[in-house]
């Protein structure tokens, strides 16, 4: 019951706190990338101009990694983790996101947000002279963690679903069950749904009635997914093995290694808007704005672009992933939207199908966590009406990552402080 109480109180401290990270990292974000550009007369951030700041950047979270407790955070190459989980480690944390997200890492705040909850709920734990045994501890941090992830998502479901499968609750088993349980209701659902149609019997399904109407799931949009799923995991598998052996790079030793990673990703940045006339923040960003743009209005790009965003971001994303620190999984979610959006005009592929399937696919891919990219896909879009195809997605594409070779693990900062 005292658990449970002091749980309850973390809640506040540490929303609050994710508020205000979250608002300050967006402020910086759109003073760096538009009110800056916009008072220098450019009506738009200029094609060189994610270069000198990601220099900055990647100088900047180097040393920090190098001379502050708790190396500002785990390497986002690693996945998630409660990295970073300590009082002491928080300012270290803190600094680098704010020289990563703001200055154009294609990475999201949701790893710093994990760490900021796990700390402040550590912290708040001692003050309060709780019980400071390793259970309690974990308790704790597992608790604050919560909370942030809650903010950053808008869904305490996602916290939950994703804190059972990082914390790994269940043991070895866990995947063991829960992957053939996960694509037998998905096969299942699909099975149930099509005989109804087929039939035309009504067997009084526990539902809602939804204010807009939602696209009808067949065949063709099954198989292509399928596909898609396929390719997206591959790809996504790629890059976060890139993003490790960029993170072994960047350890050995000096900080212009990682001033050269993060200088190579702004560079995709400034090739992408010099390619496509866009802006440059398509790519140097964690794509959380710019995937609105996309779903709401994706005829606004062409083919042309959606290739070059996604071949432009995939390689930022994973110089990123192991130069910089930030998170994996907002950028992951955008690129899995893209592709959906590039493959949608496919005979039989609906749009919302496509994006349901990439986004699930890239998701289930870089994070390794099948269940909690179902539930948040399922969750950012609104309906369950594509779970399905997104159970199948993610299914097949962590199968697929699975069955690729290991990567090596993500490096160290050499020197860098426990």
């Amino acid at each position: 019951m005292k658990t449970l109480l002091l749980g309850a109180l973390i809640g506040i401290p540490v929303s609050l706190a994710a508020f205000w990270f979250l608002a300050g990292m967006h402020a910086l974000e759109h003073a760096v990338w538009s009110t800056l550009p916009h008072s220098l007369g450019f009506d738009q951030a200029p094609w060189w101009w994610p270069l000198p700041l990601l220099l900055i950047s990647g100088i900047s979270v180097s040393l920090i990694a190098l001379h502050l407790p708790g190396a500002g955070g785990h390497i986002p190459a690693a996945g998630i983790s409660m990295g970073g989980s300590t009082p002491i480690a928080l300012p270290g944390v803190l600094l680098a996101a704010a020289a990563s997200l703001p200055l154009g890492a294609t990475l999201g705040p949701e790893a710093p947000l994990v760490a900021l909850g796990a700390g402040l709920a550590v912290l708040l734990r001692d003050l309060a002279r709780a019980p400071s045994t390793p259970q309690a501890t974990l308790l704790m941090a597992a608790a604050g963690s919560a909370a942030a992830i809650a903010a950053i998502f808008g869904s305490p479901l996602i916290a939950a679903v994703l804190l059972i499968e990082v914390a790994g609750v269940g043991g070895p088993q866990l995947f063991a069950v829960m992957l053939p349980a996960l694509l037998s209701s998905g096969i299942g659902s699909l099975v149930f749904l099509g005989f109804g149609r087929w039939t035309g019997l009504d067997t009084g399904q526990l539902k809602l009635k939804p204010a807009g109407p939602f696209p009808r799931l067949d065949a063709a949009d099954v198989a292509w997914a399928v596909l898609l799923a396929v390719v997206v995991g591959f790809v996504m598998h790629q890059a976060m093995g890139l993003g490790r052996r960029v993170s072994v790079f960047v350890t050995r030793k000096t900080v212009s290694r990682s001033a050269l990673c993060a200088l190579a990703a702004g560079a995709c940045g400034a090739a992408y808007a010099l390619s496509t006339g866009r802006n440059p923040a398509d790519v140097a960003s964690s794509g959380q704005g710019t995937l609105a743009q996309l779903t709401s209005d994706p005829k606004a790009w062409g083919i042309g672009v959606l290739v070059a965003v996604l071949l432009f971001k995939t390689l930022a994303y994973a110089l990123c992933l192991g130069a910089l620190r930030g998170g994996p999984i907002f950028p992951a979610i955008f690129l899995g939207a893209a592709a959906g959006v590039l493959v949608a005009p496919l005979p039989g592929l609906g749009l919302i199908p496509a994006l349901a399937a990439g986004m699930a696919a890239a998701t289930a891919s870089a994070m390794r966590l099948p269940v909690s990219s179902v539930v948040l896909v399922t969750l950012l879009l609104g309906s369950a009406a594509m779970t399905p195809v997104v159970i199948l997605a993610a299914v097949v594409a962590f199968v697929v990552t699975e069955l690729l070779p290991v990567h090596p693990p993500a490096g160290s900062p050499a020197g860098a402080h426990p």
